[in-house]
């Protein structure tokens, strides 16, 4: 018989009774009876579970004691399976992470990909993990679909991004529901995957469920509703009602995600069948541990005995890294859209159950419990002694160890995974004596099934009484948290948590005050109009009441690269791997043996995120060495990052040198990108060859662009080139001098389109004409020609102002434009009223143009005076603030040379300034006519001009006579031997005459 025969008909009345169309009703409640039925008469032992769940762990401790299972599969990422040996070294909460950053067969712009599977010590996933790997013979199997599936049933059109689901064990986008980004930043941007998630997908429900429960959210509604009741229940209770609440939300979902889920619960019992078959072990020695959501799967591969096939898609040549990375309580919140403070809670909730059910957890030995002390509560979790028949109990015995015969071969820590899991120590020999025979046992069914649910249905809750010393305790707690972060709080206030916990708790019905019914009297009676400090009353409950626990991955379990790091900064003499800032302090002239770290912290700086390893005093420049250095270190706090590095190499110089080179091959490369490449790479890495290779993809990407956008960054970079090269080699390197070359004729022939493009800016003109101007003495040298810039200005017709006024400017520092026609022109535009609304970008323009033609600095001091000084109140208020916002956004950066040279140019001192003259509007001197120097011999060519004039003709000038000065005393005489000493003159002219 059916034994849930006569609750399914009690159902069926119920939804006849109280709903006006019954079919759709009906139709869900029997539906999770038959769910239910299916799922506890299934061969395979199915454990539904809850995430984060104490009661899920409560039960699970209990059912792993008295079944003692042989293999335990496990809904996971199949490929995560060869880092759960590695919890050993970690403090938890960690996370399993799978990370891929060279992809292939996925789009380029999801990369990195990344997957964490979070692992808490309150769930019943770590019993299940702790149980396997510390009792031998224990095999555990992940049998869920590997991180390569996850990414490949995401949606793949172009600017689609990945649904967020709340769909049990599906991947959810990190920080989707997060508080702040600081509680999301220990996973950033991984797609988490959740195992045994609960929670309704039929938002109507929700609200209901919540506004009648009298709770906020929906983690609190669990924890009264579910959690509490489940927490004592024997196990059979347990299950069935686990398996119904599965079901019932799965029936009531509508978010569309029911295919990606069946997908996953094919490829799980397919990989569980596949098991079987090639293991032989009895069903009845297995225990499948999964979401309540999929305990409830209606695929038609579920179940041992189903005959339906499953082909499981191939993985892509995607290369993924393997690793735990720390997690906390917060970051679990943030990635899975749970109430801040749930996890705390329930973590306080599971030590709490512990000590009053008296049940003995699962911990992996040698672990480090979440508060520090390492080994402390570490527990026996090897099989009663099998030396007597009497002492085996539920234990395995010695048969079925041999039986198991699975080996304790420790998986890589890193590297993909193919096969299941195989944990445990089996005893030496063992495996030769078990035979093919003997590996097959005949399936047995599982026990009878007795019908719980209507007696838990049907009776409400027992009501825990009021524990008056654990409320107490945490009414004094709150109070002495409160003072210390600034409000002022006293034991009245103490006395008045206590009795509105209660009162909460009564208006809730409910006996004893849960800690939300705290959390609520805390903020009311303590909090009142602002907050004193950074933490609220509410942030305050949750650290009394479990706190924001951060786990940390043990040095054993750390990648290659991390281990490296933290031996090469051993010489420190710090405690890297402790969760507060270190300050490492170096003198290197006195210490030189600390040289290598601090070239080593030089390059974690450049590689992690800021503020993991931040520079308090010293800099590292080209061609600069700091004598001291003091750092401020947090690498036991951001292990993430320092883990995430070591999946791309061996070394921190290995992996700087893989980022440069594909900093410069990536398709959005420019010329900037890659000088600063090779800024990098001297300034870090040793050696020639990194610094040439990454100049000549420079001057490729430079010679590729077809717009000037680039141009400001890479004057910048390529002047710093320039000039440590001159100062620390004899020679440039090749790859400079192409550099130049290249740009000077590139720039030259972008410089028409440059100043009539409106996509580009006076900023971008500037840049290149600085370019063309700096370097050209440099790019002449090389071989390049100077009418080729002298020709470019000329075909230069720009339109916008600042354009034109900067096009001047490049004519004067050619010597096309004199001073005084550009003085003229200027004078124009200040008195032309048309155009006093455009001298602002005028003036912007020259001022971008002192860096190509910084000897047009007092002009542009002269003109913003004759501004200042000419034009009427009425003109210049309303164009005043436009000047200031253009000078501030286009250009900051040359003003303090326009300052210092008006420094120059006006007085010091304020009384000066009343007789002071502009040295502009000084009158110069008037130009003395030069006079014909008072000798004989002028006087007489004065007297006789013919002879001159005749001369200037032929030579194609006119005759300009100057006066000449009073002959000076002298006759004839001076004049005859004058032509005597140079008789050719007249003979000449004689000549001529003939």
């Amino acid at each position: 018989m059916n034994p849930f025969a006569a609750l399914r008909e009690q159902l069926l009345d119920a939804a006849g009774a109280f709903a006006e169309g019954p079919d759709g009703l009906s139709g869900i409640l029997a539906g999770m009876v038959d769910d239910v039925d299916r799922a506890l008469h299934e061969e395979l032992e199915i454990f539904p579970v809850c995430h984060h769940s104490p009661s899920s762990a409560l039960a699970m401790a209990r059912r792993l004691r008295e079944k003692r299972p042989k293999v335990v599969y496990l809904e996971l990422c199949e490929d995560l399976g060869p880092l759960l040996g590695e919890l050993r070294n970690c403090r938890l909460p960690v996370a399993l992470q799978a990370f891929a950053t060279e992809l292939d067969g996925f789009p380029a712009e999801w990369a990195p990909l990344s997957v964490i599977a979070p692992v808490t010590e309150a769930s019943a996933e770590y019993q299940a993990i702790a149980y396997a790997l510390e009792t031998p013979g224990v095999e555990l199997v992940p049998v869920d679909r590997s991180s390569d599936h996850v990414f490949q049933w995401q949606p793949r059109r172009r600017g689609e991004e990945a649904p967020e689901s709340d769909v049990p064990g599906t991947p959810r986008a990190s920080g989707a529901s997060a508080t702040s980004e600081e509680e999301a930043a220990l996973h950033g941007d991984s797609v988490g995957v959740e195992l045994g998630d609960l929670r309704p997908r039929f938002a109507e429900l929700e609200r209901y469920l919540l506004h009648h429960g009298k709770v906020r959210h929906w983690s609190e509604w669990w924890d009264q509703y579910v959690e509490q009741p489940l927490s004592g229940a024997d196990y059979d209770t347990y299950r069935q009602v686990m398996v119904m609440v599965g079901s019932l939300f799965r029936r009531l979902r509508r978010d569309g995600d029911e295919g990606r889920d069946e997908e996953r619960e094919r490829h799980m019992w397919t990989r569980m069948r596949e098991h079987l078959a090639a293991s032989g072990t009895d069903p009845s020695d297995c225990l499948y541990v999964c979401g309540a959501f999929h305990a409830a799967s209606r695929v038609e591969q579920f179940g041992l005995a189903a005959t339906a096939s499953h082909e499981i898609e191939p993985r892509t040549k995607t290369r993924w890294q393997y690793g735990l990375i720390p997690s906390s309580h917060s970051a679990i919140e943030a990635q899975f859209g749970l109430a801040p403070g749930s996890v705390s809670i329930a973590a306080a909730t599971w030590s709490k159950a512990l000590k009053h059910t008296g049940v003995k957890p699962f911990r992996l030995k040698n672990h480090k419990s979440a508060r520090g002390r390492a080994g402390q509560e570490a527990l026996d979790v090897s099989v009663p002694p099998v030396s007597t028949p009497q002492h085996r109990g539920p234990a395995l015995p010695e048969e079925t160890h041999r039986q198991a015969g699975q080996t304790a071969a420790a998986p890589p820590a890193n590297g993909p995974h193919e096969g299941p899991v195989k944990t445990g120590r089996a005893a030496p020999g063992t495996e030769a004596q078990v035979g093919a025979d003997e590996r097959v046992r005949p399936s047995a069914l599982p026990e009878s099934v007795d019908d719980r649910l209507s007696g838990f249905l049907a009776e409400p809750p027992a009501q825990n009484v009021l524990d008056e010393g654990e409320l107490l305790g945490w009414c004094v707690d709150i109070v002495r948290l409160a003072r210390r972060n600034g409000y002022q709080a006293s034991t009245a206030d103490a006395i008045a948590v206590f009795e509105t916990s209660v009162l909460l708790a009564n208006m809730r019905n409910r006996r004893r005050p849960t800690p939300y019914d705290f959390q609520d009297a805390a903020v009311t009676c303590i909090e009142k109009d602002t907050v004193p400090g950074r933490r609220d009353v509410a942030r305050l409950c949750e650290i009394l009441l479990g706190g924001d626990r951060i786990g940390q991955v043990g040095y054993e379990s750390l990648p290659p690269l991390a281990r490296d790091v933290l031996d090469r900064l051993e010489p420190l003499g710090l405690n890297l791997q402790a969760r507060t800032i270190q300050r490492a302090l170096m003198d290197l002239k006195t210490r030189p043996e600390l040289a290598p770290c601090s070239d080593l912290l030089w390059i974690l700086h450049r590689l992690l995120p800021k503020g993991t390893v931040r520079p308090i005093m010293g800099s590292r420049e080209l061609g600069e060495r700091s004598i001291q250095e003091s750092w401020d270190l947090a690498l036991g706090r951001d292990q993430r990052a320092l883990v995430e590095l070591g999946y791309e190499g061996v070394t921190v110089e290995q992996v700087l040198e893989q980022r440069l080179r594909r900093a410069v091959r990536h398709p959005q490369a420019t010329a900037s990108t890659a000088l600063a490449a090779v800024e990098d790479a001297i300034r870090f890495l040793p050696g020639r060859r990194l610094p040439d290779e990454l100049g000549v993809r420079a001057v490729e990407l430079l010679a590729a662009e077809r717009d000037v956008d680039d141009a400001p960054e890479v004057l910048r970079r390529i002047r710093r080139l320039l000039t440590h090269h001159r100062a620390a080699e004899p020679a440039l390197p090749r790859w400079c001098e192409e550099f130049v070359t290249t740009g000077y004729a590139h720039y030259c022939t972008l410089l028409p389109t440059a100043f009539t493009d409106d996509a580009g800016g006076v900023r971008q003109v500037a840049a290149m004409l600085g370019f063309l101007f700096g370097m050209e003495g440099l790019a002449l040298s090389l071989g390049c020609d100077h009418t080729q810039l002298e020709l470019a200005v000329r075909q230069s017709h720009p339109e916008s102002p600042a354009k034109v006024a900067l096009l001047w400017a490049a004519r004067s520092r050619l010597g096309l434009l004199p001073q005084d026609e550009l003085r003229a022109l200027c004078d124009g535009l200040l008195d032309n009223p048309f155009s006093i609304e455009a001298f602002p970008h005028y003036l912007n323009g020259f001022i971008h143009a002192l860096d190509p033609v910084p000897t047009l600095t007092p002009f542009v001091v002269e003109l913003l005076s004759k501004a200042f000084g000419r034009l009427p109140d009425a003109v210049l208020l309303p164009w005043l603030p436009k000047l200031i916002t253009t000078l501030r956004a286009g250009s900051g950066g040359l003003l303090p040379t326009l300052v210092r040279e008006a420094d120059r140019t006006f007085p010091a001192a304020l009384p000066a300034l009343d007789a002071w003259t502009p040295p502009w509007e000084r009158r110069r001197p008037a130009r003395r006519e030069p006079r014909a120097p008072a000798t004989p011999a002028a006087a007489l060519l004065s007297a006789h001009p013919a002879p001159c004039d005749a001369i200037a003709a032929l030579l194609g000038h006119d005759p300009v006579w100057q006066t000449p000065a009073p002959s000076p005393a002298g006759g004839p005489e001076e004049v005859t031997a004058l032509l005597a000493r140079h008789p050719e003159t007249a003979a000449a002219i004689a000549a001529l005459g003939k």
